[in-house]
């Protein structure tokens, strides 16, 4: 049996055996909630890092928007630009070839049509005039006039003495 103090208390080995027997109690305990614990926190821990995951690729996603959106509108601003700059550069060398035509007596597009217009006007004119029926007399009485008679010339002798019979 174990020995008492007076105060009634174990001797001082049993007693440190006796704490190291409640310390290694609570390490085994300690150990046994931290397994179960520690499926929980591992879980959770998953869990939150989905949660994580989630937002990451969300605000991705809107700042990767947000870029392109820029990018479309700083591509479509210097195409409008270009644009621009391609219709100045047009007009510029319309306007050199043609001063450089009118300085050689060339006629512009719309002068040729004026012409164009005028000539089908003056076509459909003569082409009334031919179909009028006095106009049709007229250059018919022209055309169907005998030709003035021609005087014939005197008939020569032959040298041999003998005319003609």
């Amino acid at each position: 049996m174990t020995k008492k103090s007076a105060q009634g208390t174990p001797p001082f080995p049993d007693n440190v055996k006796d704490s190291a027997h409640q310390i290694w109690l609570a390490g085994l305990g300690a150990f046994n909630k931290a397994q179960e614990e520690g499926s929980k926190v591992f879980d959770a821990l998953v869990q939150e890092g989905l949660a994580i995951q989630h937002k990451t690729q969300s605000a991705a996603e809107a700042k990767l928007t947000e870029a392109t959106h820029k990018m479309s509108a700083m591509a479509s601003d210097l195409g409008n630009r270009a644009t621009g700059q391609w219709g100045k550069l047009e007009t510029i060398f319309e306007d050199r070839v043609a001063k450089a035509l009118h300085q050689l007596g060339v006629p512009t597009a719309s002068a040729l049509e004026a012409l164009a217009a005028q000539v089908e006007k003056l076509s459909q004119a003569v082409e009334k005039l031919g179909t009028r029926p006095a106009a049709r007399a007229a250059a018919k009485t022209r055309s169907t006039k005998p030709a003035a008679k021609r005087k014939s010339a005197p008939k020569t002798p032959s040298p041999s003495g003998k005319g003609r019979k």
